[in-house]
């Protein structure tokens, strides 16, 4: 009886571990993810600020007459 008991205590010991382990593995995913979305959001609004950019210049252009 003792030994099953010593058996079980070491598996929940484990499982503790485990779960432990986890929770700060997915708290590190959730920031990894919270960082490459601000990155991501950064790149759009660098890429919309260039569109926005270029979109200026090209309509200072005269426009061809074919």
């Amino acid at each position: 009886m003792q030994g099953e008991l010593n058996i079980l205590e070491n598996k929940l010991a484990q499982l503790v571990q485990l779960t432990k382990r986890m929770r700060a593995e997915n708290h590190q995913m959730r920031q990894d993810i919270a960082e490459a979305l601000s990155h991501a959001r950064q790149n759009e609004d660098k890429i919309n600020g260039a569109k926005t950019r270029l979109e200026q210049i090209l309509s200072k252009l005269p426009e061809e007459k074919i």
